[in-house]
């Protein structure tokens, strides 16, 4: 039974990752049109626990990368060139990233739901 409870950790591991990453895609997705806003990434670190292997999200990291300049003279936070600092999020990236997310989210809940039935099938062999 104890290899059924290990890969219930690292499906559960998975979905906490995954959820984590829709959380922050959600926020840059969000800020997109911010002045100023930083996109944000979350990395994955591998974590071993009574030796099972998980994953789990690391520190949320701003991104560098420059910031759009924007022409817009009328704009409040406009310099005097009539320039200001949008955001760094593309939204079309951020869009294919909360994609690739939601896909691995549904497959760890898919082998948690797999190894939930093969226990339960498990236990009602056991008890013939």
């Amino acid at each position: 039974m104890s290899a059924f409870s290990d890969a219930l950790s690292v499906t559960a591991s998975g979905l906490k990752a995954q959820a984590t990453r829709l959380r922050v895609l959600s926020e840059n997705i969000a800020n997109t049109d911010t002045p100023g806003y930083r996109r944000k990434t979350v990395p994955f670190n591998t974590v071993e626990h009574a030796d099972i292997a998980g994953v789990e999200a690391g520190r949320v990291r701003l991104d560098r990368s420059e910031l759009e300049q924007i022409f817009d003279p009328a704009h409040p936070m406009a310099d005097a060139t009539g320039h200001y600092q949008g955001s760094n999020v593309e939204l079309i990236i951020e869009i294919a990233d909360a994609r690739e997310a939601q896909r691995s989210y549904e497959a760890n809940l898919k082998m948690f739901d797999q190894t939930r039935q093969m226990s339960k099938g498990l236990m009602e062999l056991l008890r013939r």
